[in-house]
Order: structure tokens, then sequence, then C-alpha cells
């Protein structure tokens, strides 16, 4: 029962039978819930929002698949040489012989421009593998070459045409020979080749890296068959754009696989990562000799060859180191005749990036 003159709410709790102080002591451990139920839910969204959790469509999700390489994938990435026996960029190859498949397109026709052998327009490759030549019949071209194939239309033709000359077959529209870059790159897929691609080519053919993609998990896979063994090849793509270096700029074979995977949530939560050294691709990246220096800081110069020097730049000229002649690299002995080994002309001692 409410007291007179009191104001409402002592008669509110009157009427409930409470006081002040009971009302606030059942308030406190709903608070207190209430804190840390908002304090868990605060805690999970930051942790997706940092750790780059989002499904292929970009919306968050709690188990994220992503493009993370397998443990078997590192398995077989580790054991390769930084010197790995494959065409790059300054050493590129041509491939044996172009085998022809179904989607290729060849234009059929004779060598002498008077010769009243007629054939059809441009011939995609069916599915069969086949192509039509008209009169002469159909022609099974999968699986062999340009000049095998000429062979067999000229046999065909000469079948009917008996006084038929030479023809000429080519290769108008290759479709068969891709190579793929699949991950966190912007546009994902299969690409044409051409035959001069490196892995630099093929990764801005594919729009470049995506702001997920790791740096350091790059890998460049060779197809093989099922019971043969798997080349896996790190690519250093740091040292690839920023310094030149064109040890893992390996040329693209058609086939190739050109794989990004994502970074992890250390990478992502390291602020770090960026500017470090890909475990697999530390080494000592050393300016090239040359008889000149080219000044790129007040107290630094670096020896580059006479004809890299641009116009205009200051020049410091010192003498070549002598051919055979051993210089010292953080103690290891290296030929001076070596481009990757050569040691920076400083004029500051105290801005030697070697630290000797």
């Amino acid at each position: 029962m409410a007291r007179p003159g009191g104001n409402k709410e002592e008669s509110f709790r009157d009427e409930q039978g409470g006081s002040p102080e009971a009302s606030r002591g059942m308030a406190m451990p709903a608070l207190r819930l209430f804190d840390s139920r908002s304090l868990f839910a605060l805690s999970v969204a930051a942790a997706l929002a940092l750790g780059g959790c989002a499904g292929p469509t970009g919306s968050f999700t709690l188990f994220p698949t992503g493009d993370f390489l397998l443990d078997s994938t590192k398995e077989l990435r580790q054991p390769v040489p930084a010197q790995a026996v494959a065409p790059r960029e300054l050493d590129k190859t041509v491939i044996a012989a172009y085998v022809i498949q179904p989607g290729d397109v060849l234009l059929v026709e004779p060598i002498a421009l008077d010769s009243p052998l007629r054939f059809p327009a441009d011939q995609t490759v069916l599915p069969d593998g086949t192509i039509d030549l008209g009169r002469f019949g159909r022609l099974v071209v999968a699986g062999k070459t340009l000049e095998q194939i000429e062979t067999d239309v000229h046999a065909a033709v000469k079948a009917i045409e008996k006084d038929a000359g030479a023809v000429n077959v080519r290769l108008v529209d290759p479709q068969s020979a891709v190579y793929y870059v699949l991950g966190e790159v912007t546009s994902p897929g299969s690409y044409p080749f051409v035959g001069r691609e490196t892995v630099l080519d093929a990764i801005l053919a594919a729009g470049g890296l995506t702001d997920k993609a790791s740096p350091c998990n790059i890998i460049l896979s060779r197809p093989g068959t099922p019971c043969g063994c798997r080349t896996v090849i790190p690519i250093c793509y740091k040292h690839i754009v920023q310094q030149g270096d064109t040890t893992t700029n390996y040329q693209v074979m058609p086939g190739d696989r050109i794989y990004v995977a994502t970074r992890t949530l250390w990478e992502s939560l390291n602020p770090c990562a960026n500017r470090l050294d890909c475990p697999l691709c530390r080494g000592k990246q050393c300016p090239c000799p040359g008889t000149c220096a080219v000044g790129t800081s007040p107290s630094t110069t670096y020896a580059l060859p006479v004809a890299a020097a641009p116009a205009g730049a200051a020049v410091e000229t010192s003498p070549p180191p002598a051919m055979g002649k051993e210089i010292v690299i953080d103690d290891r002995a290296v030929d001076a005749a070596s481009p990757r080994l050569a040691k920076p002309v400083v004029s500051d001692p105290f801005a030697n990036p070697f630290g000797d």
C-alpha cells in the first residue's frame, strides 16, 4: 500500500514489494550478462573482419573456404631448388610441335594460286576430331601436327584429283592450348597460350592479385600423368616485380596452373608481413658490376653497366673488379664476374646496406 505523501516511484515499489536496493540488486546480474554477450558478439565480428572470413561471394561466414594451399602441396614445393631447370623470362624456348585438338581452327588451301582445287572456308576441328573437306571427305586431324595433316590432306586429294598439286594447312586460331590462373586474382580462368608468356604475364592477364592474395604462397604446377611425379614450383612474386629477378619468372607452358593462395589470418594481422622476404625466397640480391655508378640517393651509389646509365645522370667512375677476383658478401666468397653477386659502390660507409 502506498504511503501518504510518497511519490509515484515509491508507491510502485511498495506495491511490488521491493526496495530501491533490491531493484538495483536484481538489475546488476542482468547488466553483467548483457555486457558479456555484447563483448562476445563484438569479438566475433572483429575476428571475422580482421581475418577476412568471407565466402566466394564476399559475404562473411564462420567457415570460409578460401584458396589455401594443401599441406601436401607445401610438401611438394619445399624440395624444389632455387635454380629449377625450366625456361625463364630471359631464357625462353619453343614447344616441340603444336598438336591439333578439337576447337582449333584450320585453313586448308592449295599452294598454287591458279590451282582448280577448292576447299571449304576455315575449318573448326569438331569434337570428334575431324574436319570437312567437301568432296574430298572428312578427315581426322585431332592429335596430329600440321605436317602430318598436310600429308593426309594431300593423300585424300590425290585419291580423287590425280594431277592435284601440293596443299598447305595453316592454324589460324589456336584454341586448345591454354594455361590457367586460379585463386586470388581478379579474373581467374583459362587463357590462350601464345608461346611467350611468363608467370608475370599470366598473373597480369588475370587482372593481378586481389587484396586477399598471399604473395608468398604462389605456385606454378605442371600437369603430369596420374602415376607420375608432381611438379610444384614456388614463385617469388615480390622479387619478380620489385627487383627484376627472373629466377622464378618461368615461361608458361600449355596446361600450366598458376595458383595464388589466400593469405592466412596471421598474414592479415601481421603488419610486417608485406615487408618481409618470403621464407622460400630469401637470399641476398645484389646490384650488377660495372665501370660506372649511378647515384640513387645522396649517400649511396650502386654499380650498373655503362649502358644502363640514364642521360644526364650523375656518374661516378670507379675501377671494375677484376674478373675472377673474390668478393666477400655476408661471409660468402663470390666471384666478381657473377652479375647477381656484385658489391655496391658506397660513398658513405654508414649507409652501406650490407653493413660491412
